[in-house]
């Protein structure tokens, strides 16, 4: 079969479409036949070797968290999926990725793909819906009638959080720049302001229940947003190599957010893609053999916003 490993960390030139050995389950795994993974930031981390002590992997690496396809051979125990059934999953960042035509899985990282939209299309799904599902619902524990602000809204978790927050009966605010600001509008945003043009922090109108961060700003803006928390608020930020700072004094908590598989969460995440509260947007889809091609797009800041994905048909 056919995969997109690199042998060596390094810059995109690592990244080879490769012939590989097609991938045998074990005990508890599932082979799937990929139809698409995505791209995320962090795949190009991994494969640039700055994540080798939190995301420790074995060279060569495929990469490709996300996952869609059809499941193919199911290992020893395995019960809950069948032959042929239609699946998407996040899948452990230490093992081999889906930019492959199959792929070994968990079956409990599994869970059934949607009905409403292309099963290649629903790779662009589970890593940035359970990232803003997450910071959302598990840490900053949304209820409706709050006020949120999504800092970075143009981005693929941005878009999903939007849509999420608006869902739940929140007024959001949203920063996102000129070419996606329409985008984070029809998301469902109440306010967009264009980051690059005003000062985000005197621009918006707080207090804010929650603060949710997923741009890479400077330490001093980050810092910044804590005067837009009311008392008892919540500043969730995904840059992680950026610690979250708080506010004891008036019990703003900082919160980092490392996001994590959740089978459950993703499959209420479906149902809400399937019920029409939640949609799936890919800003571009490509081959498999295009993958090195979009690392070097990413490194050089060529990307278009949005969501990725990767096609790998057996």
């Amino acid at each position: 079969m056919k995969a997109v490993r690199f042998h060596r960390y390094g810059e995109p030139g690592v990244l080879r479409h490769e012939d590989v050995d097609q991938p045998v389950p074990g005990a508890g795994q599932v082979r799937v036949r990929v139809a698409a993974t995505s791209f995320n930031p962090v795949d190009a981390t991994i494969r640039a070797g700055a994540m080798q002590g939190p995301i420790p992997v074995m060279l060569p690496h495929t990469p490709g968290i996300d996952v869609a396809g059809t499941v193919d051979v199911l290992g020893e125990g395995v019960t809950g999926v069948r032959p042929g059934d239609q699946v998407i999953g996040f899948l452990p960042m230490t093992g081999p990725g889906a930019a492959a035509e199959y792929v070994l899985a968990p079956a409990e990282a599994l869970t059934p793909a949607p009905k409403s939209v292309p099963l290649s299309d629903a790779a662009a799904l589970p890593l940035v819906g359970l990232t803003a599902w997450q910071a959302l619902f598990e840490h900053a524990e949304l209820t409706a009638g709050q006020r949120v602000l999504v800092n970075g809204a143009g981005g693929a978790v941005g878009g999903y959080a939007v849509q999420l927050a608006k869902q739940a009966g929140a007024y959001v605010a949203a920063t996102a720049g000129p070419r996606s600001s329409r985008r984070v509008t029809a998301a469902g945003a109440d306010e967009v302001v264009d980051h690059t043009a005003v000062d985000v922090v005197e621009a918006v109108a707080g207090p804010f229940d929650v603060v949710l961060n997923l741009a890479p700003v400077e330490p001093a803006q980050l810092d910044a947003f804590l005067g837009l928390i009311r008392p008892g608020g919540v500043l969730v930020n995904t840059t992680v190599w950026m610690p979250a700072p708080s506010d004891e004094g008036r019990g703003v908590r900082g919160i980092d957010l490392f996001v994590r598989g959740d089978a459950h969460q993703l499959a209420h995440l479906v149902e809400l893609v399937d019920g029409g509260d939640l949609r799936v947007e890919v800003a571009r889809r490509l081959p498999l053999d295009g993958l090195p091609a979009l690392h070097a797009d990413a490194a050089a800041g060529a990307l278009p916003g949005g969501k990725i994905v990767v096609t790998a048909g057996a």
